[in-house]
């Protein structure tokens, strides 16, 4: 009796978990699993970075945004033929435009440059390689935030936070925001973009610029309000355009402002390697260059601070291909740059 018992358990339980497994397969194939790990990836996403959507639609808006932008960097990074690494970052929700739009904040203007006061054109005997946070003349990685197009304070003020260091020895890291409320009468629109000129002119003719602990980084335009200077400067020179031996002689002695073309996928999610990645000359974004050198595989390289935070790229800093053939370099590195004088 028991042993007949057990033979028919046996045998419904067989039947139970065939029916089991017919039916989870059923419902696999009509969700795809690939479906199921992108919005694992999304929702993971959303907890790491705190993103709030204000509704149901607008977070599918997001995701759908979010998933065509994760498969480019998965099908990037396994094509395994470049010298750098994508990665999911805080972008990861924008479309390039919006990213463009909202981040990158430099406005181009045609200027009358005074080249021929380059001070730095007849040095020949540079370094092979030089970067300047070794020596004490680089702050901390900021962060702009990524809503704010205030890429060009923040240039402007690492460039004054690294002579400033130079001249006198003392590193202080300077406001940005100061120049964002306060630096209005040109072509200056907080978060909406500005120049390099305008913030230097604006150093000069307020005597200075204070510190950002004085007058922190709040990401939105305020009311302009009086701060002791920290910091001064006596003027400003362009390096000769479409030059990246030029851009290296300027680099040797100082941080250098630069503005690149930012707009391309594989910049906005770079994470780490020698970037050669395509892009091209419509100059959007202004950063730092804080050094050069080489890479192991020969590979000449400019060393970049951007204003991204720490967690895009190599912990806020890419290194980006140096001499390459075209005379504007690489993202247009070579068209406008320009430094401080103390």
């Amino acid at each position: 009796m028991c042993s007949r018992r057990n033979s028919s358990l046996t045998t419904l339980l067989a039947i139970f978990f065939l029916g089991l497994m017919s039916w989870a397969s059923q419902h696999a194939h009509s969700r795809p699993i690939v479906n199921l790990t992108m919005e694992a990836r999304y929702e993971q996403w959303i907890a790491q970075y705190g993103r709030v959507y204000t509704d149901a639609t607008e977070r599918a808006h997001r995701f759908s945004i979010f998933k065509a932008n994760v498969e480019y960097i998965d099908s990037a990074n396994a094509n395994g033929d470049r010298k750098y690494r994508l990665a999911v970052n805080q972008f990861a929700d924008l479309t390039n435009d919006e990213f463009s739009s909202s981040l990158n904040g430099f406005i181009e203007r045609s200027l009358l440059r005074t080249e021929e006061l380059f001070r730095y054109g007849n040095m020949t005997n540079m370094p092979d390689a030089i970067d300047w946070r070794s020596m004490g003349a680089v702050t901390p990685i900021k962060y702009q935030g990524t809503t704010c197009g205030s890429c060009w304070a923040f240039s402007a003020v690492a460039v004054t936070e690294g002579i400033t260091k130079i001249r006198t020895g003392n590193l202080i890291s300077l406001s940005e925001q100061q120049l964002m409320d306060c630096d209005v009468n040109g072509n200056e629109h907080g978060c909406r973009g500005g120049t390099l000129e305008g913030s230097y002119k604006f150093i000069i003719q307020n005597r200075g610029i204070t510190s950002d602990t004085n007058y922190p980084y709040t990401a939105a335009i305020g009311t302009c309000r009086d701060s002791e200077a920290v910091a001064t400067i006596k003027g400003y020179e362009y390096v000769p355009a479409n030059s990246e031996l030029s851009l290296m002689k300027a680099a040797a002695n100082q941080p250098v402002s630069v503005v690149i073309d930012a707009g391309g996928w594989d910049f906005k999610f770079y994470s780490g390697g020698l970037f050669t990645g395509q892009c091209g000359t419509k100059l959007d974004h202004a950063v730092t260059v804080v050094g050069y050198g080489t890479d192991e595989d020969g590979t000449d390289y400019w060393l970049v601070k951007n204003s991204w935070g720490t967690s895009w790229g190599e912990e806020g800093y890419i290194r980006m291909q140096r001499n390459v053939e075209a005379a504007q370099g690489l993202c247009g590195i070579a068209i406008s740059a320009s430094y401080p004088i103390a």
